[in-house]
């Protein structure tokens, strides 16, 4: 692991003292996260209402720049050209929101007598071994993700699941759980910011960082 990796978790806990005990989980996750996309792989990421808007959050950090430049492959450029558009084209780390599909979403929720299978259904679509499945929840027992999670780990994928302090259904289910140190919903959500922001920044620096 870089360095600088070790620096941005460091600086997150110094923002947040109280999240120090995470350091050891959090160094573990970006150095599987980071593996994962050496491999080709890619995270699917879900969570409802707030979380929702985490996991479009997380793939707008990670499918484009967030703090380094990400040139293209020279493979890549050389296939593309050197029209001027392509300059503006950027190496992205794949990522999925399984919330932002609406047509889906809705046909599911439409279609099936059971209504929280909309993101197990995703998982079963675009799961592959070797991907990661990220569960954002506040009190890590959304059906939703709980069902996701469950599909994940009949396919072979991982599970990261980010939840509050409390035990969960996630948390048995995950290979690993980062729980904020909260249990009241807006303030694990402040958490969350912070903690998915070190995540993909210290991913972005081990895949492109000097």
């Amino acid at each position: 692991m870089k360095n600088g990796t070790i620096r941005i978790v460091d600086s997150l806990i110094t923002r947040k003292p109280e999240l120090a005990f995470l350091k050891d989980d959090l160094l573990q996750v970006i150095d599987e996260l980071s593996s994962m996309y050496r491999k080709g792989h890619k995270l699917l990421i879900c969570g409802n209402g707030g979380s929702a808007a985490d996991s479009d959050h997380m793939v707008g950090e990670l499918m484009k720049k967030f703090c380094l430049p990400r040139p293209l492959s020279k493979d890549v450029q050389k296939k593309l050209g050197t029209e001027e558009w392509v300059s503006h084209l950027e190496t992205a780390l794949p990522a999925i929101n399984l919330g932002a599909h609406t047509s889906l979403l809705t046909a599911v929720l439409n279609d099936q007598k059971q209504a929280d299978v909309h993101y197990a259904q995703q998982v079963l679509g675009y799961g592959q071994k070797g991907d990661i499945l990220v569960c954002i929840s506040t009190s890590g027992n959304s059906s939703a993700c709980v069902h996701a999670a469950q599909v994940a780990k009949a396919l072979g994928l991982k599970v990261l699941s980010l939840t509050g302090k409390k035990d969960s259904h996630l948390s048995s289910l995950s290979d690993w759980t980062i729980r904020a140190p909260e249990t009241e919903t807006y303030l694990i959500q402040e958490i969350h910011i912070s903690i998915y922001h070190t995540l993909c920044l210290s991913v972005e620096y081990e895949m492109f960082g000097e």
